[in-house]
């Protein structure tokens, strides 16, 4: 399982996997030529001498890097659009006759400003109401630290990346900001394999015996450094300490930060410095209301707060654009508790206590449950289009129990794929998976001078899976890959949602009856070449720039 777009370029590279199967042939141009057809053949001797098996794996070694160095060019005019939408389920808007928005990161997106206002608020909250050591307020947010979609471990107080299959990557475990060494990871978990059991319940919370929490929430980036920053402290000071309750105070008081109001206040008093990306709201959903949308929103924020960020991304006849709008939802609980009934809220932000018999356009709306919703709204099934930037909370249940479409908004789509469209990354994965299926087909060859070679290659292949790691993120690379599978963020995000993006905007790149096809990718018994489709299919960025 992989992302469309993470697809697309492996698909690319795949030729370079197969020009580096050809190598393992022997005498003359035929041999040269044969895909998979049997275990490596050394160099041609003379009858009775020995073959110079060191000469002709680094002759391999040699051919497989011309041909690498011949595939860059290809690939560097086929890059990928970081304004596109990628598909995992088949989807045709035209279907659509609905759309549903959450606000956070959604409909509003803000600057790097807000993360390190929750990490000094939720900070001076540890020191100044769970009693935490004046001095960890030396430390200070690093926005580079963490990425989204980490496990911590919140009995050994250890921050980790895991893949789909449950398999930690080591050099991604941190205790503090220390990354911990592999073989104390290997030892402390009998391996580098999370078991089920110890794995985040369904909506990634560490609940029912379960020992992990996975961080889903953009907003969680700052709860992360926190943690490892107050772990750091106790670490480095020899302070001895239960992980338990310092995972709890923290979570605490980055709860804190959101139900005190301290975020809420404080984006409201500068709305120019914490919120971005304003005039493509209003573009995106004018397009919608155009075309004859219905269009809903459903945020667990409070409804001050998103009428004044609304006025101000899309403007005062923003509730116009809305056939439904309800605040504090307390999603996921919104999708699945049928007991809570809606209240209207007046102009004054007052709760009123009217039997609520129908959704009223103009209206705002507070609590209530998804079932109310249909049954007010008649809103159900595939017509229905919701858009969210949290996995779990946002989109898992639309999906599973609802039956709605659902579309992931992933913003650090858009920076790795721009890392992903450089020539040096194109070439260092080109190379690493030419150097792969090499490693792959040439270790038939069990002599003491071949294995002296394979392992120079594996040292090699090790340092480049450290560099390939490092372009997206020093610490945990890229969100959606370990060091070959899917991480287990990717996981969840195929299963919940039909297509993702970078943002909203990306739809304006589309028309409202574009049909989203996921790319056929290649199961490991199937050939490479049936995963390339006709050029189309790609969302490929010069052929965007030339419309």
């Amino acid at each position: 399982m992989a992302t469309a777009a993470a697809a697309a370029v492996m698909a690319r590279v795949a030729r370079a996997r197969a020009a580096a199967a050809a190598l393992r042939s022997g005498c003359g141009p035929a041999a040269r030529g044969r895909l998979r057809a049997g275990p490596a053949r050394p160099l041609c001797t003379a009858p009775g001498t020995a073959p110079d098996m060191k000469r002709y794996l680094w002759e391999r070694y040699r051919e497989a890097k011309r041909s690498t160095e011949e595939l860059v060019p290809s690939i560097m005019s086929n890059l990928l659009n970081p304004d596109a939408i990628f598909s995992n389920n088949e989807m045709s808007l035209s279907d659509i006759e609905i759309y549903g928005f959450d606000y956070d990161y959604t409909l509003v997106f803000y600057s790097k400003h807000l993360h390190t206002l929750i990490f000094n608020a939720a900070r001076d909250l540890l020191i100044n109401e769970h009693r935490y050591p004046m001095e960890i307020r030396k430390y200070e947010y690093d926005p580079n630290f963490a990425i989204r979609g980490l496990h911590y471990d919140v009995q050994r107080a250890v921050l980790m990346k895991i893949d789909a299959f449950h398999y930690i990557q080591l050099g991604t475990v941190y205790r503090g900001l220390s990354v911990v060494p592999d073989e104390e990871v290997i030892e402390m978990y009998e391996g580098s394999h999370v078991p089920l059991e110890q794995m985040s319940d369904f909506y990634g919370k560490s609940s029912h015996g379960n020992t992990m929490k996975q961080f889903m929430d953009i907003f969680s980036l700052p709860e992360m450094s926190l943690l490892s920053c107050v772990n750091e402290y106790f670490l480095k000071n020899n302070i001895d300490y239960e992980p338990v309750h310092l995972y709890k105070d923290v979570k605490d008081s980055i709860r804190d930060v959101h139900i005190k109001g301290i975020m809420y206040r404080a984006i409201e008093a500068d709305i120019d410095k914490y919120i971005c990306y304003a005039e493509q709201t209003r573009a995106v959903l004018a397009k919608l209301a155009d075309h004859g949308k219905k269009m809903f929103l459903i945020t667990n924020s409070p409804s001050s707060f998103v009428d004044k960020g609304m006025r101000y991304i899309v403007g005062k006849d923003w509730r116009d654009l809305f056939d439904v709008v309800i605040v504090q939802a307390e999603k996921p609980h919104f999708f699945n508790d049928k007991r809570r009934p809606f209240r209207k809220v007046n102009e004054k932000g007052v709760l009123l206590w009217d039997k609520i018999h129908k959704l009223q356009k103009g209206q705002i709306y507070k609590q209530g449950n998804l079932y109310e919703f249909l049954k007010l709204t008649g809103w159900r099934g595939s017509k229905v289009l919701y858009f969210g930037d949290h996995i779990y909370s946002d989109l898992a249940d639309l999906t599973l129990k609802h039956g709605w479409r659902t579309g992931a908004i992933i913003p650090e789509l858009r920076s790795e794929l721009r890392i992903m469209n450089t020539e040096q990354y194109i070439q260092t994965m080109t190379w690493l998976q030419t150097l792969t299926g090499l490693l792959e087909q040439m270790q038939v060859h069990r002599d003491a001078e071949s294995q002296l070679v394979l392992r120079e290659w594996k040292k090699e292949r090790k340092e480049m899976r450290e560099m390939t790691k490092s372009f997206f993120n020093p610490q945990f690379g890229s969100l959606f890959r370990t060091d070959q599978n899917p991480t287990y963020f990717l996981r969840r995000l195929s299963r919940f949602a039909d297509i993702y993006m970078a943002s909203l905007s990306c739809l304006l790149h589309y028309d409202v009856n574009h049909t989203f096809y996921p790319r056929r990718t290649p199961l490991q018994h199937e050939l490479p070449a049936w995963s390339d489709g006709p050029p189309r299919r790609l969302p490929l960025l010069q052929q965007a720039q030339a419309e």
